[in-house]
Order: structure tokens, then C-alpha cells, then sequence
């Protein structure tokens, strides 16, 4: 299902169940909330600074039209004990609360709903960051971004790092709580394997660390996504080592420069290759002399100079023809600015606490894994269906190294050993012609299809921080829904995740459209805390 069938879902269900309105939402607010500390925007008490609260991390221009169900208030949160007053009273009022943590949310779930009466819970004020070199840890807010986080950790120390995403204006609680993978993906393996500690508000208003919340509940928020259990406050993470000197490059080779048969290649050597080197692969549709073409982009982070890279490669993918004069050598920090596109001839270290740096468009993701090396002539097929399509691009992310290393039930994340790489199915567009919106949609899905025999099946993987609404969706705390697209985020650990969720949230209070059910969910199909 698709935002276009919910947004008929919330069409209907107007009609058949009156909606609350908006105002009296927002007066049982401000009755039910300590009166001087809380910050509440209302469409109707304070609309432009509503609009303004709203539209400041809508990050996909698909969920900021006229259109777009909108919450009835916005709650700003600064202290631990405002978060958990505003979840005890979404509880006492009967509104659902979406948690928003100011990153990308390809579907907008952090702030839109198919349910008629919502409120949002914006974390961005959490955004404290406590790096302690000393024992190498940090204290990150769920509202942070990455960017601010790495530039903090270049601020204390030259040599460590976290292995988490090349978007600096993600958010560190959808990132972290999803399982977030960066560069250093194959030495370091994702996020979620460097946390040591959490705070939560659960659905009883407690405040919780680790100690308090339990083992299971502490698994199932590394990697199974927070906005299921409760409301994130920050993580304890472990940071990691990276050498003074980094490399990274960037190589274009079209269909007519063998991009196929180096595509291929690529996924043969890049399991087994030294852990310290990441090449991903961007596949477009581009034109080269008037003629429509598919061509290949290999981005590398290496930890580590170019002389020793030069050398790995020549050993194990001469076949690209990487040259000294192709490397820029380059800080950890550098290579951080280099991956999100900065010019590094005139783009300090500073940018990154720009929480609004990058460019807001329409866009559509979805995702696949790869288990056996697609051949060059189908790869060539896959280029020529790009070609065909006209704006569908790929992103090829390598696994091996760590990622192999690490039990596919350590954390909520499964996705580990026998897959070759992870593909981001990526569209873009600027206009908000509606026509192109559908088309563009379309041709996602057209494309996704035509991977099947390429991909992963039984069941078809899915990564949860690439949310896909295509891929099912929950219309109430059904069991049976829910497993359509939890087996393929979580595999054979959304058994696990239900489990907790029935533990600690049994009413299915933090729900979204893609949110893990409770067993009770399981023989009745609905939830027992659906709006009245």
C-alpha cells in the first residue's frame, strides 16, 4: 500500500468516525501539561509558528503539500519529564503520538498519520552531544543530527570516529534505532553494535536506562526502531578508532568503459577485501553525446593512504585502473564532508552543525539485498531498464568484513552474513507536478519488480531505515499485517520484537504505519486501544 491509499484510508475513515477537532485537542493539552514549561504549536493557537515548527525537518517535499494530514499539535519537549508528561497525556486524551527526530523519513512517518487525530512529539531540542575521549564514549541526544555528532568528535580528538551514515543531517535516534551503516560499515560493522546504553520513555511515563528497562527492551530499540517501544532520549555509544590519514576517490565508468563486467567484479572481491576499505557503486541512467547510457560511479572511503590502497588494488581490482593522482588523502572529518558532496578546497569542518545544509526535494527510496553476484550481461540488462525507465538510480553498499562476523540475532538488524550488498533503490524530482509525482512512483515500483530474480527471497529483505510504505502497512494491531513487512526488515527476529512489544506496550500505544504489533494482535485484528 502506498501514501496515496492512506491518504484514501484517512479520506474514509473522516467520514464514517468524526474526527476531534484540532482546537480541543490542543485546549486538553494545555490543561493536561505542567502550564510554564511545555512549548505546544496549534494550527489554530499559534498557526504560524505551527507551520513553521512543522515544516522544519520535512525533509521529502512529497509530505509538505496542502494535502498532507497534519497533526493537531506540535509538543517541543526540552527536559526528560516534558516528554514523559506529553506521552501520559496522549494516553489520557486518546490521540496517537508520532515521534520525530529530525532526519530524513523517505515516507514521513515521524510526522504524518492515517489515523484522524494525531499529535507530533518534536525531539529536536535533544540535540546535547558529550564526547569523553577518556574512555571513548559519547552521550548523543535523539534529536541530534549526524553531522553534529561527528563534528563534536572532531572537535575532541583527530583520530576517532562512529560508524554511522554520509548524510550529516540525519537524525541520531531514527539512525541509531534503525540499525544506521556508514563507510565504515565493513570494519566497524553499523550503530547499533556500538551502543552501550539508552534512555527511554516508556508508555507507563517512566524514564529508563538500560539497567532499568531490561536486556530485551534495551535489543529491541538497537535496531528494531524506536517509535515502537517508546520515546527515545539519547544513546551511550562506544566510538572507534580511525588513522590521522584517509583516503577516498571517485571513479565514472560508462556501458561503453565495461561498467557492466566491473559491476561484476565488484561484487566478487569486495566480501573478502581488506575491512578497511568501502566502495560503493552508484548505477544511473545518464547521457553521454546525445545518447541515453548506463554508468557506473565507484566512491571509496579507505582507512588508510593511497600508497597502501594503490597497492591493495592493484592487487584485487586492477581491472578499475586506480591510480595514485585519483586519491585525495584526507582527515576523517574530510572524508566525512567528501561522502555528504562539500568541496573540500573551501568547506571547513563547521558546515556540519548546519542542521538545514542539505537540499529538500521530492523522492521515493526502497531497498533490496543481494546473495548471489549478478552476472555482467544482467547487469547490463538492469542498465538498460534504467535507461528504458529514464530516473531510477541505484546504490550499491558492500558488505563482508564485520558484517559477517556478527550474528544475524545480535541485534534487531538481521541482515548480515550471506548477503553481498544492499541496494537503495533512489529517485529525485523538483517538481510538484502531481502527474510526475505518480510517474516517478511508478517507476520505482516498475523497477523494483524487475529485481526480483536478482534479490533476496522467502521472504524479500527489506532495511528499515530505508522505510518503503509499498511494502505493507498497519491499519490497526494486527498481527498478520504486520509480518508482511516485519519479516522482511527483521527476518527471523520480528517473532522476538513482537514479544517485547506485547511486554511492554500491550495497548499498542506507539503505533505507526509500519510499527511492530502485539500478539494480541494476532487473533483479533485490531487493536484494543483503537480511537473511539
Amino acid at each position: 500500500m502506498n501514501m496515496h491509499s492512506l491518504l484514501l484510508i484517512l479520506f474514509f475513515i473522516s467520514f464514517t468516525n468524526a474526527a476531534m477537532d484540532p482546537d480541543a485537542i490542543y485546549q486538553s493539552f494545555t490543561q493536561c501539561l505542567p502550564k510554564s514549561t511545555t512549548v505546544i504549536y496549534s494550527s489554530t493557537a499559534n498557526s504560524t509558528a505551527y507551520t513553521t515548527v512543522l515544516q522544519a525537518y520535512i525533509k521529502n517535499r512529497r509530505f509538505n503539500t496542502t494535502s498532507t494530514p497534519k497533526p493537531a499539535v506540535i509538543i517541543t519537549p526540552v527536559t526528560e519529564s516534558q516528554v514523559r508528561d506529553t506521552v501520559l497525556c496522549a494516553k489520557k486524551v486518546g490521540v496517537q503520538i508520532k515521534i520525530r527526530s529530525g532526519g530524513h523519513d523517505y515516507e514521513g512517518i515521524s510526522y504524518v498519520s492515517s489515523e484522524r487525530d494525531f499529535i507530533i512529539l518534536d525531539m529536536f531540542n535533544f540535540r546535547s552531544i558529550d564526547v569523553n575521549i577518556a574512555d571513548e564514549t559519547a552521550v548523543v541526544g535523539a534529536g541530534a543530527q549526524l553531522g553534529e555528532f561527528y563534528y563534536r568528535i572532531y572537535e575532541k580528538s583527530r583520530v576517532h570516529g562512529f560508524p554511522a551514515g554520509v548524510c550529516p543531517t540525519v537524525g541520531v535516534g531514527g539512525h541509531i534505532s534503525g540499525g544506521g551503516y556508514g563507510t565504515m560499515l565493513r570494519k566497524y560493522g553499523l550503530t547499533v553494535d556500538h551502543v552501550t546504553d539508552a534512555r527511554i520513555v516508556d508508555v507507563n511515563g517512566r524514564i529508563l536506562d538500560r539497567k532499568a528497562m531490561g536486556e530485551d527492551l534495551f535489543w529491541a530499540i538497537c535496531g528494531g526502531g524506536g517509535g515502537s517501544f517508546g520515546v527515545i532520549l539519547s544513546y551511550t555509544v562506544k566510538l572507534v578508532p580511525v588513522p590521522e590519514v584517509n583516503t577516498v576517490f571517485r571513479i565514472l565508468k560508462t556501458q561503453a568503459e565495461n561498467a557492466s563486467e566491473l559491476v561484476y567484479k565488484w561484487q566478487m572481491i569486495m566480501p573478502d577485501i581488506d575491512d578497511d576499505l568501502f566502495i560503493r557503486v552508484l548505477l544511473q541512467p545518464v547521457t553521454v553525446n546525445r545518447q541515453r547510457t548506463g554508468r557506473a560511479t565507484f566512491i571509496a572511503h579507505f582507512l588508510g593512504d593511497s600508497d597502501r590502497l594503490v597497492a591493495l588494488m592493484d592487487e584485487k581490482f586492477p581491472e578499475l585502473g586506480l591510480k595514485k593522482e585519483d586519491c585525495i588523502e584526507v582527515s576523517w572529518i574530510q572524508s566525512v564532508l567528501y561522502w555528504a558532496n562539500f568541496d573540500l578546497n573551501t568547506t571547513s569542518p563547521e558546515i556540519l552543525l548546519d542542521r538545514h545544509s542539505d537540499n529538500v526535494n521530492f523522492g521515493k527510496r526502497k531497498s533490496d539485498y543481494v546473495q548471489s553476484p549478478i552476472t555482467a550481461s544482467e547487469i547490463t540488462s538492469i542498465f538498460n531498464k534504467q535507461v528504458e525507465l529514464g530516473r531510477v538510480g541505484f546504490v550499491f553498499n558492500p558488505y563482508g568484513g564485520k558484517m559477517y562476523e556478527i550474528p544475524a540475532d545480535a541485534t534487531p538488524f538481521p541482515h548480515r552474513s550471506g548477503n553481498l550488498f544492499k541496494i537503495q533503490y533512489s529517485i529525485n524530482w523538483n517538481d510538484p507536478d502531481p502527474q510526475l509525482e505518480a510517474n516517478n512512483l511508478n517507476q520505482s515500483r516498475v523497477m523494483y519488480n524487475f529485481m526480483t530474480p536478482f534479490v533476496s527471497k522467502n521472504p524479500r529483505g527489506a532495511f528499515l531505515n530505508y522505510r518503503d510504505l509499498d511494502i505493507g502497512v498497519m491499519t490497526g494491531d494486527s498481527y498478520s499485517e504486520g509480518a508482511v513487512y516485519g519479516e522482511k526488515y527483521f527476518m527471523g527476529n520480528f517473532d522476538r520484537l513482537v514479544k517485547i512489544k506485547t511486554a511492554v506496550d500491550p495497548d499498542n500505544f506507539f503505533r505507526n504505519e509500519q510499527s511492530i504489533p502485539t500478539l494480541a494482535g494476532k487473533s483479533s485484528g485490531k487493536s484494543r486501544k483503537m480511537m473511539k
